[in-house]
């Protein structure tokens, strides 16, 4: 059985991601660190999904099972749980989110002692461990070597401060009304609270966080209701964080939804304004635009693709010694604040560039002209291997030979194929998208 995808392990919330399943996992995860321990504490955080509860319940036992003692912290951002597993000196940090999946969804995903998420081999040791029946049974203590577990809830403070600091001290929001949607997640006490302090006017959405209502029609997934908010409170920018307030979208004061490939542009130069930008450009995966490295040669600066994923994202931002990167959807790494996909943090150092030029939103974030691009998502039944599928070969050159840049991949926390197709001629894309919808559907639905 495969657990994990490209960000941890993640389903549907009582079935692959169940008590039973989650607590084994947890015993696995616990075996696995063992061997490096150092403190015997394992950091666990989570969103604002009601089955977090019982996932969080599952993983206490499990760990404590194996004898780590666990400290929980309760609903917090991912960055803040890779951030908080290192400055608390825990052996590794588990945060249970399903990020910008509805509710009836949850994942897993772990993080080791310095704050970065597991590499492949890592997760196959693990689902290696979780497999097997033997080891699993007696790595079970009893007595006084049981793990032992407390909550606590004032480690808030600490993130706010760490993220608060990534803000240029001489700068201030003061004079700036920004809408924040927090999703109903992770992020809805954080967000604000930093922006306020920073002294911004702050108006609040998908703050009211049920259980349920996460990702609903809110948050980077669905910026158009703060979209209509920014409009009609006159703001200076929108803010959208995702479920675990690890990604970032931003809308400008017209309301329009800022391209993540032209947000990650106009980051990059800034960073190599200051003199800060590290390395002789910055990494995005695959999945990004043309325009973003024809852009970034402009400036004199490199693209670097990667394989979908954050956690790609920062192995090759390490590999050429990099500190900026992220994915188009919104996961943004600057790596001198943060180990993984930082949304609020990303948020300051946009808004801090925006104070800086003095200048409008719709001005800024908008520095060239992108090709034109279709992403299409699509329900599958089964994630077939690509070599199997008949006629898929002859698809591709057909694509290729109109000069349309493909990509076809599964989507690894959803059973879903995501289609996407890059070119300069909007007609010929329709034509083509469609003709791939065709072709797919028919092959896997």
């Amino acid at each position: 059985m495969t657990l994990f995808g490209t960000d941890g392990v993640r389903g549907k919330a009582g079935k692959k991601v169940s008590a039973i399943s989650s607590m084994r996992l947890a015993m696995a995860t616990g075996i696995y660190f063992r061997q490096f321990s150092t403190t015997n504490k394992i950091l666990v955080g989570k969103d604002t999904r009601r089955s977090g509860y019982m996932i969080e319940n599952a993983i206490v036992s499990g760990l404590t099972a194996v004898g780590y003692n666990v400290i929980q912290i309760g609903p917090m951002p991912t960055p803040a749980i890779a951030f908080l597993t290192e400055n608390m000196r825990c052996d590794a940090g588990i945060m249970i989110s399903a990020s910008h999946n509805p509710y009836d969804d949850n994942g897993i995903k772990f993080f080791d002692c310095e704050g970065n998420k597991l590499n492949r081999d890592k997760e196959e040791l693990i689902e290696a461990i979780y497999a097997d029946e033997g080891q699993i049974e007696d790595a079970q203590v009893t007595g006084q070597k049981i793990g032992k577990s407390k909550r606590i809830d004032d480690v808030i403070g600490r993130y706010i401060v760490h993220i608060k600091n990534s803000f240029p001290r001489p700068l201030t929001l003061a004079g700036k009304r920004v809408v924040i949607d927090c999703a109903n997640g992770a992020g809805y006490i954080v967000g604000p609270t930093i922006l306020n302090e920073l002294g911004a006017e702050v108006i609040v959405m998908g703050d009211k966080p049920d259980g349920f209502n996460i990702n609903e029609n809110c948050g980077a997934t669905a910026p158009e209701a703060l979209a209509k908010m920014v409009l009609d409170t006159r703001a200076d920018i929108g803010l959208a964080l995702d479920g675990d307030a690890d990604r970032l979208v931003v809308v400008d004061e017209k309301g329009d939804i800022v391209d993540g490939d032209k947000l990650m542009a106009v980051l990059a130069v800034h960073l190599k304004e200051q003199g800060k930008l590290k390395g002789d450009g910055m990494v995005a995966t695959v999945m990004s635009n043309e325009g973003l490295g024809e852009y970034l040669a402009t400036q004199g600066l490199v693209l670097h693709r990667s394989a979908v994923g954050d956690k790609n994202v920062v192995a090759l931002m390490q590999k050429e010694g990099i500190n900026f990167g992220g994915e188009q959807s919104g996961h943004i790494i600057f790596s001198d604040y943060a180990k993984t996909g930082d949304g609020i943090s990303s948020a300051l150092q946009a808004l801090a560039y925006l104070v800086k030029s003095g200048k409008k939103a719709s001005e800024v974030f908008n520095p060239y002209d992108s090709y034109p691009q279709m992403l299409v998502n699509l329900l599958v039944e089964e994630k077939r291997p690509f070599e199997e599928i008949e006629g898929l070969d002859a698809l591709k050159e057909k694509v290729e030979g109109l000069g349309i840049r493909h990509l076809f991949r599964y989507s690894g926390t959803e059973n879903k194929i995501r289609l996407l197709l890059e070119g300069k001629d909007h007609k010929a894309l329709d034509t083509m998208m469609e003709e791939c919808k065709t072709f797919f559907k028919g092959a896997l639905v």
